[in-house]
C-alpha cells in the first residue's frame, strides 16, 4: 500500500526542489543567464506537483536567484554567494520589522557564533585582526568623551573584528550581512540604563585580554555573559517600546 502523505508533508514538497536549484546555482553548475527546466519537467524530476514547483520557484525568486516571466522558463539572475546572503539579510530585516521577537532570536545567533569565535581565538594560534585593537581604542576615547553613539559603533566593530579574526570567509559574509542589524540592536540596548561607558569599555578590554592570554573557558564565559546581558537589556527596551505604543496608539 502506498504511504499516505500528511498535510504537513505536502506542505514541504517544494523544499527539495529549492535546495537542489540553490546548490546548482551557487556552485556555478547553473550560471547567470541559464534557464531552469520547464515546470512540468521539474515536477517529473522531483516527483512533485507543478504547484510545489511553483512554490519552489517563488522562493528562489524571493531570494534573488531567479527571475520568472509568464510563458518563459525561470532565468538565473544571480550566482554570487555574497549577494545571495545579502538578500537573505534583507529578508531577515523584513522579519524584524514585522515582529520584534526576531531581534531576541538574533541574540541567540550572536551567542552561538561569538562564543565559538572567542573559544577558537583563545585556544588556537590565530592572530587577532587589527580592527579589534582599533575598536578598543575608539571605545576608550568615546567613553572618555561620553559619546554614546561613537561607543556603540565601536562596540559593534569590536565584535565584527573578532569574527573576522577567525579567517572563515563564509562566516565573514554571514556576519557582515547581519552587522547593520547588530549595530541597531546595540543602539537599542544602549538606551536601557545598565552600566557606564567606562564599565562597558572595561568589559571589552577584559575579553580581549582573556583571548590574548589564551584563557579559553574564561573568555567564552565572559562573551556569553556579555551577550546574555545585552539580550536582557533588549527585552527591557522592547517591552518599554510596547508599553509606550499601547499608551499612545497611532
Amino acid at each position: 500500500m502506498a504511504e499516505r502523505r500528511t498535510a504537513a508533508d505536502r506542505g514541504k514538497l517544494h523544499v527539495p526542489v529549492v535546495e537542489a536549484f540553490e546548490k546548482q546555482i551557487l556552485s556555478g553548475q547553473l550560471k547567470v543567464g541559464d534557464r531552469l527546466p520547464a515546470e512540468a519537467e521539474m515536477a517529473r524530476l522531483y516527483s512533485v506537483s507543478t504547484r510545489s514547483v511553483r512554490e519552489a520557484l517563488q522562493i528562489l525568486e524571493t531570494k534573488g536567484l531567479v527571475r520568472r516571466k509568464h510563458g518563459e522558463r525561470a532565468l538565473v539572475v544571480r550566482d554570487d554567494v555574497g549577494e545571495f546572503l545579502g538578500s537573505l539579510a534583507t529578508t531577515v530585516k523584513q522579519l524584524f520589522a514585522n515582529n520584534s521577537d526576531y531581534l531576541v532570536q538574533l541574540m541567540d545567533v550572536r551567542r552561538i557564533i561569538e562564543t565559538e569565535v572567542v573559544t577558537r581565538l583563545s585556544s588556537e594560534d590565530l592572530p587577532i585582526a587589527p580592527e579589534v585593537g582599533i575598536a578598543l581604542a575608539e571605545m576608550r576615547a568615546a567613553a572618555d568623551a561620553g559619546d554614546i553613539a561613537r561607543f556603540t559603533d565601536s562596540d559593534a566593530a569590536f565584535h565584527l573584528g573578532l569574527v573576522r579574526s577567525v579567517g572563515n570567509e563564509i562566516l565573514n559574509v554571514v556576519y557582515d550581512n547581519l552587522f547593520s542589524i547588530i549595530i541597531d540592536v546595540i543602539r537599542v540596548t544602549s538606551r536601557v540604563p545598565n552600566k557606564s561607558l567606562e564599565d562597558g569599555y572595561a568589559e571589552h578590554e577584559e575579553i580581549h585580554r582573556l583571548i590574548l592570554t589564551r584563557q579559553a573557558e574564561v573568555a567564552r564565559a565572559a562573551i556569553r555573559k556579555q551577550i546574555d546581558h545585552s539580550a536582557s537589556y533588549l527585552k527591557v527596551a522592547l517591552d518599554n517600546a510596547a508599553l509606550k505604543n499601547k499608551a499612545n496608539p497611532k
